[in-house]
């Protein structure tokens, strides 16, 4: 494992066109989540594939549900554009009121059902095949890549300012990138750090665009510890020079389409499959939510300063196919990860009902994972259980 070289994560905001579209589509999961149990619904019944692609005011929403009766276009196309609201779009070419919103959902497949469904002796399977990744590093108190845990801060910050006032001049798209020199596996300093951020009439020239960039600036610098930033960080704000159109208006935005900054910054392997809009039986999502829970724990008990975790399925079959750990030679106190292999099935079944029992995943808690990553996230309640650290006694005791 290399020692010594530069590495870049990106993140978008709430209010990129493909965020938008995850935005959109987990709130129909959750809305599926809330409104069944209201009318005697199991959750454990509750499926959702639900795709979103938004351009200049439109919106259109498909995929295939399984729901309460009571959960029909109008429903959908309420909670999408409150979505909208929220997130801050009432421009001209996107807005929440006035965007056409079209809503082609339908049923379940038949046949993708008899293979997911639990009937008899049959446990439930999985909603697909696939290869599913998790990871974690001691980068941050967070054990995520230090690229990718400042990027979403800068973009998490400024959007919180725009919602505030504190930054009136801010519109909801934005991106950012942060490139970092790393010596002996440690970050040590900011060498580049680019923000693009779609601004007010104005922003783009003079005062106003002194202002916007000193800005964007004291914000690295707020999120940025300041041993990393120098006089020879490189910062790149707004380079295109002008940035008012932006959102859908400027680009359309597909769900799923932004998988890197869902997990791990290009840091840790990706399966492929997209986590926005799926149930939890679809272990795109739920077997990567687990393979993240398994490998924080594993570094926050000591056991590793980095680990990766794979696993595999079939669809309609509910064992994983395969469990692979990687350690990157970073193990620590006897770990091994041929042990860890043998270890982690005994704490957590990983079957799709296991994964969903153990996390709590039938439940409304999809539409905050939407923007700034889907890992990394502080666990409250019912949100975000994949970041517990509850495995770290029992991983010390078996290994």
């Amino acid at each position: 494992m290399r020692q010594n070289y530069l590495f870049t994560s990106e993140s978008v905001s709430e209010g990129h066109p493909d965020k938008v579209s995850d935005r959109i589509s987990d709130e129909v999961v959750d809305l599926f989540f809330r409104e069944g149990p209201k009318v005697g619904m199991s959750p454990w019944d509750i499926r959702a594939a639900c795709e979103t692609m938004c351009t200049t005011n439109r919106v259109i929403i498909a995929g295939e549900t399984r729901g309460p009766k009571s959960v029909g276009p109008a429903q959908v196309e309420e909670v999408a554009r409150q979505a909208i609201k929220d997130i801050g779009y009432e421009q001209e070419g996107f807005h929440w009121k006035t965007a056409q919103v079209e809503v082609l959902l339908h049923a379940q497949s038949a046949h993708i059902a008899q293979g997911v469904d639990a009937s008899g002796n049959k446990d439930e399977g999985a909603g697909d095949q696939g290869i599913m990744f998790g990871y974690a590093a001691d980068d941050t108190p967070d054990l995520m890549p230090a690229t990718l845990y400042y990027s979403h801060k800068i973009l998490e910050r400024m959007a919180a300012d725009r919602h505030s006032g504190a930054a009136p001049f801010l519109e909801p798209d934005a991106k950012s990138q942060v490139t970092l020199r790393f010596q002996n596996g440690k970050p040590v300093a900011a060498t580049a750090i680019v923000v693009s951020t779609q601004h007010g009439k104005g922003y783009d020239e003079g005062a106003k665009e002194a202002a916007l960039h000193a800005y964007v600036k004291q914000v690295i610098a707020d999120i940025l510890p300041a041993e990393l930033l120098s006089d020879a960080t490189e910062y790149h704000i707004n380079p295109t020079g002008s940035f008012e159109i932006g959102g859908p208006d400027g680009d359309a935005g597909l769900t799923g389409r932004k998988i890197i900054v869902d997990t791990y910054g290009g840091a840790a392997p990706h399966g492929g499959g997209a986590f926005s809009g799926k149930d939890p039986t679809k272990v795109d999502r739920s077997a990567a939510y687990v393979t993240r829970y398994m490998a924080k724990n594993v570094v926050a008990a000591g056991l590793a300063k980095r680990c990766t975790i794979q696993l595999s399925y079939a669809i309609g079959v509910a064992e994983p196919l395969s469990l692979y750990v990687d350690l990157h030679g970073t193990e620590l106190n006897g770990a091994t990860a041929e042990r860890l292999e043998q270890v982690l099935p005994t704490l957590v079944r990983l079957t799709p009902k296991g994964i969903r029992t153990h996390l709590g995943l039938n439940k409304p808690i999809y539409e905050k994972t939407a923007a700034y990553g889907h890992f990394g996230r502080r666990p409250e309640g019912d949100l975000f259980s994949w970041e517990k650290t509850d495995l770290v006694d029992r991983l010390k005791e078996a290994v």
